[in-house]
Order: structure tokens, then sequence, then C-alpha cells
């Protein structure tokens, strides 16, 4: 079909442990780019089997088939290592398949990882210039484009500075800004709004509804099921390297909703913790949520829930904050909070082990599910594990708590169901009360 601009059919990547990929040369990526429009991924033979001959290898992806046309935005969803990235980056030819093909047909642009391409002592400036070259821009393009870029990525006042004195907020701006102004007909978007504040995120989203609307395509990596709900109208969910179900994002979504909280549990988080990478200041040790001394994602609305971090500090650091995020399954944010979110000015922590317990009042969360995100981070240095947090939880709340007590099998519609104070007082007849009426306006027009 002529509108098909993106084909797979059973795409496999199998790595080899101990193995290096062969190195191509940029001679042959470009002879093969000039051959052809339409671009085919096919797999590269080796012979061999692994380090000391054993045959070790892992399918990161596997047997891939799908099709997707001109202007759609399709979601990529996924656990962490399910082979969403690995998907992406067969079809920007960043790897090579080990079976079956990839068919893209178009000019493409992507944002696989924050800052591709930058170099951190280059200024912005040079950056957007190298970067803009590396994803195909011509240089007059890149000019024509330049302002635009830079007040996208909210810069401005920084453009003229090394690069390593950035944020990784402002890389991810700047790196977001030079591949969406690409104009690519095909953009491929990699969980890289992560690390983005609310703000920016929400601008991305908005760029890449646009690009839509000219009838370009997007892929969509992303563990936040909100934006893929509101960006795609199709959603491929992959599991252990295949496809484990394609349709309506709405269906897929809490399909894969479902499954992800039937298989978490606190022990399962805290072996995901225990493979964290090493980070030189910190290490967490221990996450748990507990009610009532017990430890479980099974609570109830009407009584404290902890969180209970426990961690070890290496070295002094200042502003250092363990913090979580409270979202609900659509992955709309509802709240966080800083462990030491109350203090004045920037604290700086000391060498140690330390054991931090964040408590959610009694009668504050909905009987509804929701999952809660651990994060560490230094305050605008970096953060101390893996973005998006692999730390998460999915907490399931039952139970209605002190509100609304009074009427059995009402659940409070809204996300959260705060105890809110109110006072009331008997007024003994209607006179009375037309009397307080009158008095209060008579008090008004006085004012």
């Amino acid at each position: 079909m002529s509108d098909i601009v993106i084909r797979s059919e059973n795409l496999s990547k199998r790595y080899h442990i101990g193995e290096r990929e062969r190195y191509v040369a940029l001679r042959d990526v470009l002879t093969r780019a000039l051959k052809s429009p339409a671009r085919i991924f096919r797999p590269q033979v080796r012979n061999g089997n692994g380090r000391n001959g054993r045959n070790e290898h892992v399918w990161a992806l596997k047997n891939v088939s799908f099709e997707i046309g001109q202007g759609e935005v399709v979601g990529i969803i996924g656990r962490n290592g399910a082979g969403k990235t690995t998907l992406l980056k067969l079809l920007a030819r960043i790897t090579r398949p080990t079976g079956g093909f990839a068919e893209v047909r178009g000019r493409m642009g992507s944002l696989l990882e924050v800052g591709t391409g930058f170099h951190p002592e280059l200024t912005g400036r040079d950056n957007v210039f190298l970067s803009g070259a590396i994803l195909g821009m011509s240089k007059s393009e890149i000019r024509s484009k330049f302002d635009e870029i830079v007040a996208f990525a909210e810069v401005e006042k920084f453009i003229d500075m090394p690069l390593k004195h950035y944020s990784s907020g402002m890389q991810l701006r700047l790196a977001f800004a030079v591949a969406a102004h690409l104009e690519p007909e095909i953009l491929l978007v990699d969980e890289v709004l992560a690390v983005g504040d609310a703000k920016f995120q929400e601008k991305c989203l908005g760029k890449m509804a646009y690009v839509a609307k000219e009838g370009r395509t997007v892929l969509f990596v992303s563990h936040n099921m909100q934006a893929v709900r509101q960006l795609c109208g199709r959603t491929i969910l992959l599991a252990d390297g295949g496809k484990a179900l394609e349709g309506k994002s709405s269906q897929v979504i809490e399909s894969y909703l479902r499954k992800v909280r039937a298989s978490r549990t606190v022990a399962e988080v805290n072996r995901i913790i225990s493979q964290l990478p090493p980070d030189p200041a910190f290490h967490l040790d221990y996450v748990d949520i507990v009610q009532d001394e017990q430890s479980g994602l099974e609570v109830v609305s009407g009584k404290p829930l902890e969180i209970v971090v426990r961690y070890d500090i290496f070295q002094e650091v200042s502003g250092l904050h363990v913090y979580f995020l409270l979202y609900d399954l659509e992955g709309t944010l509802l709240f966080e909070s800083l462990h030491n979110g109350d203090v004045d000015g920037i604290p700086t922590v000391s060498p140690g082990r330390y054991l931090s317990r964040a408590t959610i009042p009694a009668d504050f969360l909905a009987n509804r599910s929701y999952e809660l995100h651990i994060n560490v981070g230094i305050h605008r240095v970096r953060t101390c594990i893996p973005q998006p947090s692999p730390v998460r939880f999915p907490l399931r709340v039952t139970g209605v708590g002190q509100v609304n007590r009074a009427y059995p099998g009402y659940s409070t519609p809204g996300k959260l169901a705060p105890l809110i104070p109110w006072t009331t007082r008997w007024v003994a007849t209607e006179e009375a009360a037309e009397s307080e009426r009158t008095s209060r306006l008579v008090s008004r027009a006085d004012l």
C-alpha cells in the first residue's frame, strides 16, 4: 500500500553475551542509503557462537510484525526490557536486525536518548548546528530555524555557554527542539520526556500532536499512559521482546495495567532496586509500603500509609532529595513529596545510612488504583537512579475510610478523598433563618 510508511515483518534482534557488534563504516551506511528511497533493513549473518565458543544470547526483540500508515501516531508501551528501545533503534538504523526486516519510507528524525550528538565542550549554539547536521539538516536549514529552536528550548540566555554547564533538563529541551524542528516525515521518540518538567512535557506533546496533524508519522515510546492515550490512536504492547497486543490505545493500556498490577510486589520492586547502576554519592537500599505495621500494596483509605526508604550516602552532598510521586493509572501526576521539602534553604547531607518515612494521612486517597514512584536527585546536578524511575509500586486503595461512610457502597468519584472539615449548626425556625440571612445582607451593605 502506498500510504504505509513503516512495515516490519518478523523483526528480530539477538544479542550475543560478551560479543560486540561489528563496526559499520560511514561509507557503507551512505552507500546503502543512496541505493533506494525505501530503506530496508535486513539481517547481517554471523558465523560462530558467543564468547569462548558458547552459544549464549538473549533475544531483545523477536518476530515483531506491524504496519504504520502515513500520519499515524502509534504508541509503543511495555515494561523495562520489553524491547521498545531496541525496536526504535532498528527502525532508526542504529543497529541491524538478526532476523526479519523493516522497511521505512520517508525522512526520519529520532530522539532516542537525551542529547544524542551533543558535545559537552561546545556551546549550545554549536551543538544545535552539530546535532542538526547529524540528524540530516543542512546548514541553511538550521540557520533558518535556529531562533525557533532556541525559543522552543527556552535556553536563550545560555545558548553561548558550554553544554557541560547545562542541567539535564536544559539539555533535554535543546535536544528535543532540534529533533522536532527537523520536520521529518517520521519522528521516533523514546522515553525522554520523563526528565522534563510538566510545562515542557505539555509543550513537547503539543509539538508531536502538531507534527501528526501535518500528516507526518510519530512512534512514541513512553511509560506515561495518559500521554499515550492522549496522543496515540493505536498502541503496540511489547512483552519479553515480542508483540503481545496491538489495537486501540485505551484497550491496550488497560490490558497492560491489569497485568502490571497483578505481577508487581514489594519484593519484586526491591529486586529491581538491587540491580540499579551505582551512583558515586548515593545507594538506594530498600523501599517498603507499610500500613498497620504490615508490608503490602493492598491498603485501606481510612488508615495512615507509610512509605519507608532506606539508603546510604557516601559523601557530603548538598541538595540531595529523596521523593515519591503518586500517579493515577492514566499517568496523571497527583502530587509529589520530598523527604526534606519542609526545610528552609538547600540542605547538606552527611555520609551515613538513613531511613526516611513519609506518611500519607488517613482519609486522603480514594478507593481506586495508583502508581507510586520513588526517585532520588541532587538539586540541579543529576538524578541518582535511572530515568524514568524503575522503582514503581502499583498501589490499590480499598474502602472509603471516614469519607461518606454513612452511605454503604458509595465510592468517592475523585482521584483523592480528603476528609474536609465542615461546620453545621441548627437554626430553630424558618423565621430565625430568614432573620439571619437579612442580618448578613445588612452587614455586607455596611461594608
